[in-house]
């Protein structure tokens, strides 16, 4: 028996029909049994129905003897970092992300920190929750808060990437979204004032809301954007953040407000790295690859690329020791916190760049124009695999290379694109990127969508 919430490397699905606390009781039972965890850490984000799935999952954990480390409200990333700090044999984030406000989810790691997919538990534990067949409560299992223990030491982790007293003078604008991230990033802000950095800060939709009343974060949608670049424009920021619902991505708006699409962070930051360490390897997805590749190529390093998600992304982090990876959907994972990805640690790198090297908007402006891209363009389709299958007999033949790893690559010459479903979602995503002419990348879009429509 297949559960629907169970997707490619997390859970998520729509409150009372794919996921409800019954179920999210098992899947605690199934992830202690599947892992033989005795320590497992437990975060939440602040959507309405988090605290009571959380409150389930507890209970399934304790329920099989294990000791529960209690985050309470926290990002993701958080809980990739506590389960490594604390030595857990695992960790869980009850959280949907970006997802609707009728859903919601979870996303697991296992000891160290090393990611879950079918083949490393999710499948067990997805057959152990279908099955139900546990029987008598283990007992013995505790829960313990250590939200305050948990986030100074990620606090003081995350700064380990930069050096407080040479960030600013600056003033930035950032936008929470009323998600998981406000109160993290005051620890950090606060922590950073101690420590000297010159930071002038502007909070947007700062405070949790589960409510999301300025809607759900997810900053990767054009229609969410003006918010963030209005206020940008207001507060006469140098640059402006903003974060998803669990904080786990982060992006980034110029001093103009305009969105930096996120290939272009993930080349800066890729720079960055191997500055520090030459020849060094640097992870990315394949949806938009040209800018990230051209400039790990100039900068002396290896650039390898893997699926698109975060768990095979971590997975080839550590198979190939890279010391970066980053999506073009603003993922950014590093080897120093755990191979996992951060939405704290891009801003507070990009904020040492800006401090060193003048506006963020120059520092992408020769990449933007040597590599233009569409940004990912969503499709809901009722068949799409069949469109998929149009869309390869139309390109494919005529296409200098075939890429397949994840969904359908086509570099056409002058210009490239991805087409992939999403692992998340009921959605088939586009990227179109080109060689120097925008036109291209307008001229590809529209071809393809003339394709997928059929």
């Amino acid at each position: 028996m297949r559960l629907s919430a169970f997707k490619a490397y997390d859970i998520r699905g729509r409150l009372g029909v794919d996921l409800d606390a019954g179920l999210a009781q098992r899947i605690g039972r199934g992830f202690a049994q599947a892992l033989g965890a005795r320590r497992v850490v437990l975060g939440r984000d602040c959507r309405a129905s988090s605290e009571e799935l959380a409150q389930a999952v507890a209970e399934g954990l304790m329920a099989e003897g294990v000791e529960v480390l209690d985050l309470g409200l926290s990002g993701t990333e958080e809980m990739y970092f506590a389960t490594s700090h604390f030595a857990a044999d695992g960790g869980i984030c009850v959280t949907a992300s970006h997802n609707p406000m009728d859903w919601n989810g979870m996303k697991m790691v296992r000891a160290g920190s090393a990611p879950l997919d079918a083949a490393t538990g999710l499948a067990r534990i997805e057959a152990l929750a279908a099955a139900d067949g546990f029987g008598p409560a283990r007992g013995g299992g505790a829960r313990r808060d250590v939200a305050t223990l948990a986030r100074a030491a990620y606090v003081a982790k995350v700064l380990e990437f930069v050096d407080p007293t040479a960030l600013g003078p600056l003033n930035l604008l950032v936008n929470a979204g009323n998600g998981a991230a406000g109160p993290s990033f005051d620890a950090i802000a606060d922590e950073l004032a101690a420590r000297g950095a010159g930071l002038r800060i502007t909070r947007l939709h700062h405070s949790p809301d589960g409510r999301f009343p300025n809607g759900i974060p997810n900053p990767l949608l054009p229609e969410n954007q003006p918010a963030t670049s209005e206020a940008v424009r207001a507060s006469g920021a140098d640059f402006g953040v903003a974060w998803d619902g669990d904080f786990d991505r982060c992006f980034f708006f110029d001093n103009l407000g305009s969105f930096i699409p996120g290939e272009y962070v993930v080349g800066l930051l890729a720079e960055a790295f191997l500055a520090r360490e030459p020849g060094g390897t640097i992870i990315h997805d394949p949806r938009v690859i040209w800018n990230t590749r051209e400039i790990v190529a100039k900068a002396g390093g290896r650039a390898v690329q893997t699926r698109t998600g975060h768990a095979f992304i971590k997975q080839a982090m550590r198979d190939h020791g890279a010391v970066y990876g980053g999506e073009m959907s603003a993922h950014h994972y590093f080897r120093d916190f755990c191979h996992c990805d951060s939405g704290m640690i891009p801003w507070l790198m990009v904020a040492g760049l800006v401090s060193r090297n003048g506006p963020l908007r120059d520092l992408v402006a020769a990449r933007r124009a040597a590599f233009p891209s569409s940004g990912e363009i969503n499709f809901t389709l009722d068949d799409p695999a069949r469109a998929l299958d149009r869309v390869r007999a139309h390109f494919a033949p005529q296409a200098l290379a075939v890429d397949e790893m994840d969904g359908l690559g086509c570099d056409m010459g002058a210009w490239r694109f991805n087409l992939r479903a999403s692992n998340t979602e009921p959605l088939v995503r586009l990227n179109v990127e080109a060689r120097g002419d925008a036109a291209l990348v307008h001229e590809g879009v529209a071809q393809l969508r003339a394709v997928i429509a059929g």
